[in-house]
Formats: structure tokens, sequence, C-alpha cells
């Protein structure tokens, strides 16, 4: 009579991998809209300063300045509302993924 080596693992048998459902939606990141909006304030800035003929006791320089500080905050809040809008779009949009877990083999692939 010969003999085999038993390995343990053959005959055990897996349980079934846990399933989860998810929702998956794309969102906008905040950041980029509100720099974007700064940057749109800064272009009107240098819009209403250099088309337009300022008193002759403040540069071009200093116009642009003040308005760009003055159009920036704004700017900022219009590119949150903006993103603001477009994330409250994307929750109309959503979709439920079911994803299951893969039980790592201990091979490194």
């Amino acid at each position: 009579m010969t003999s085999q080596p038993v390995d343990p693992s053959a005959d055990a048998v897996q349980a079934p991998a846990p399933r989860r459902r998810l929702t998956v939606r794309r969102a906008p990141k905040y950041v980029p809209f509100m720099v974007a909006g700064a940057l749109l304030g800064v272009i009107v800035a240098a819009i209403l300063a250099y088309a337009s003929n300022g008193a002759e006791q403040f540069g071009s320089g200093s116009v642009f300045g003040f308005f760009a500080v003055l159009l920036m905050v704004p700017g900022v809040g219009l590119g949150a509302v903006a993103a603001l809008v477009i994330d409250r779009r994307s929750i109309r949009r959503t979709e439920t993924a079911v994803v299951e877990s893969v039980p790592e083999d201990g091979t490194g692939d």
C-alpha cells in the first residue's frame, strides 16, 4: 500500500466571496473649478483695467491690481457654485455596481 502526501488546502471548500453593492458616480473636484473662477476674475479685471480710460492719477497696473483682487473672490464663488451644480446633476446619474473580493494567492501577481 502506498501513501500520498495530503494537501489540506485541496480538500478545503472555499466559501463564496462576499459581494457588495457600491454606488458609482462621477463627481467634480472643487479646487480646479474655484481656480478657474479666480482666473476668470483676473481676465475680466485685465479687460476692465486696460480697455477703459481710468483716472490719470492711477496707472493701468494699479487699476488692474484693484480689480483683480476685487473680482477674484466672486470668481472663486462662481467656480464653487458651478462645481456644486455639476455635483448635484451627477447624483442623478449614479450607477450601482456589484463587486466581489478576490482572495489573494500569495504569489504577488
